[in-house]
This record gives C-alpha cells, sequence and structure tokens, in this order.
C-alpha cells in the first residue's frame, strides 16, 4: 500500500514542477554519478541495457496510470472495475516490497 499522504505529495510535486521549482538546479541535465555497488555490476549493466526497472517501481507506475484513470472515468462499472485492478496493484507492490 502506497503512503497514506502518496496523493498530497504527488500533487505539490506536480504544483512546483508547474511553478518551475525545479528548473536551472545546480547539475540540471547531467547524468547522475555512478554508484554501481561492485558486486552487483554485472547485474546492473544486464538490467540498465535492457530497460528493467525494479517490480515495485513498475507496479507502482501501473497504480498511478489506474489512479488517473479512475479521475477520468465516471462510468459506475469501470470505476468498480479499476478499483479492483487498483487493490490487487497495492497487494503486489505490498508483497513486492515485503520480499525485498
Amino acid at each position: 500500500m502506497d503512503h497514506p499522504l502518496i496523493d498530497l505529495i504527488n500533487a505539490r510535486i506536480r504544483k512546483a514542477e508547474e511553478e518551475g521549482a525545479f528548473d536551472n538546479l545546480p547539475g540540471s541535465g547531467k547524468p547522475l554519478p555512478d554508484c554501481d555497488d561492485p558486486e552487483n555490476a554485472v547485474l546492473n549493466r544486464i538490467m540498465k541495457d535492457n530497460g528493467a526497472v525494479p517490480e515495485v517501481v513498475s507496479l507502482s507506475r501501473e497504480l498511478a496510470k489506474l489512479r488517473e484513470e479512475l479521475r477520468e472515468t465516471g462510468d459506475r462499472s469501470a470505476r468498480k472495475r479499476i478499483i479492483q485492478d487498483m487493490s490487487l496493484l497495492e497487494a503486489r507492490i505490498e508483497i513486492a516490497r515485503k520480499s525485498r
């Protein structure tokens, strides 16, 4: 399950982006420094080369899409399906977090 304030956090981040709070930050547009763990360097390179992200990240992205879809949907049966899908995703995210 996401943090109870995730919607508020995301709204504040969006507002800050719209207001330009993240514009012209030091290092903007430059890649983050490498901080690969030597023990996992090969695995990290393979994952990076294949566009892999942690399961929690991909599931959270799916959940965000469903939340947006829920906001835009007025049909009751569609909303019910979306809410059920969100519930399943939240459970999968929680399982993925605990398995780490």
